[in-house]
């Protein structure tokens, strides 16, 4: 992959009614069905879904014979905590109930991501922890599934290992089609490569599995418990609450997926790989799915600030609501 891909823009940011920047990216709807009803951009090229790949990892945990405690640890298993108190205790709790400790962990140490949590640690002087990475949760689990399988937990981040070779072959299952690429995450943990389709792909597949199943088990855990997704003021957390059966999970560098029974799902991987127009891009992707503007709103618009006021927004393009006003 030398060259990158021609790409509308998919969100625009003005200030003032001056047009300062734009977020070109690719995005795909699928119906419930899984076919593709819109397709901006490149959706056949693989890219690194990044966290969005841990709805589908978390399964592979269970079929190795995890049984979490609750829907909480299952969520966050499959989640990007911010590190929060709560968040890195259920965590702790995953690797003590695999009589594991916190040093069993192959993710590096890190400040909370929970802005007043990490000011607290900062302020008292308190080192980075393993624990407050955003993927302990995935972490423990793996472990934990190790524990529960009979694997050794030395070496469980190498792509040779059981777990490892487990999670590949599940994403390319999930996806319909081969993991084209494996390559070091920023958890340490082998990530793998899939097209924006294939990615919504996997993700419909949870919410449209049986009721009991690994699937669908991912999918209930994480909408019942979606602050252990992810944690206060997040958007995957905010948008599980706001929409009924809606299943989302981002990932770093311009990442996000989400997929809801009986209407379909939304990929979209924006081309800087940056935060700000995940939002309105995947609202807009929602829409097209028949999700009401209502509780969407505080995703649609994202504020311009100037001054003491808001002097403009972030908002999908043309490409992506086709003229909408409320998109």
């Amino acid at each position: 992959m030398s060259s990158w891909p021609d790409t509308p823009v998919l969100v625009e940011v003005w200030r003032s009614g001056f047009l300062e920047s734009v977020h070109r990216g690719s995005l795909v709807v699928l119906a419930a069905d899984g076919t593709v009803v819109t397709a901006l951009g490149d959706v056949d090229r693989p890219i690194l879904p990044r966290s969005s790949n841990k709805l589908v990892q978390a399964t592979t945990y269970l079929d190795a014979g995890w049984s979490p405690a609750s829907a909480e640890e299952l969520a966050i298993a499959a989640g990007s905590h911010s590190g929060e108190d709560a968040h890195r205790d259920l965590a702790a709790g995953i690797l003590a109930a695999a009589g594991l400790a916190p040093d069993y962990l192959g993710c590096p140490a890190a400040l909370p991501q929970h802005e007043q949590t990490r000011a607290s640690w900062l302020a008292g002087g308190r080192l980075p922890e393993r624990l407050a990475m955003n993927c302990s949760g995935k972490h423990a689990a793996m472990l934990a599934a190790c524990v529960a399988a009979g694997w050794p937990t030395a070496g469980y981040l190498e792509r040779e290992h059981p777990l490892q070779q487990a999670i590949e072959a599940r994403l390319g299952e999930a996806a319909g089609e081969p993991v084209s690429a494996v390559v070091v995450d920023g958890c340490g943990a082998p990530q793998h490569a899939l097209s924006l389709t294939g990615l919504a792909r996997g993700v419909l597949s949870l919410v449209a599995a049986p009721a009991g199943s690994p699937g669908r088990r991912v999918a209930d855990a994480a909408r019942a418990q979606p602050w252990y997704v992810a944690g206060t003021g997040r958007e995957d957390t905010g948008l599980m609450a706001a929409v009924a059966g809606l299943l989302v999970k981002g990932g770093a560098d311009g990442v996000h997926v989400a997929a809801l029974p009986g209407r379909g799902a939304v990929a979209l991987k924006l081309d800087d790989g940056g935060d700000r127009g995940r939002g309105p891009a995947l609202a807009a992707g929602l829409r097209r799915l028949g999700v009401p503007p209502e509780p969407l709103a505080p995703w649609v618009l994202t504020p311009v600030s100037g001054g003491d006021g808001v002097v403009g927004e972030v908002r999908a393009a043309a490409a992506l609501t086709g003229g909408r006003a409320d998109s």
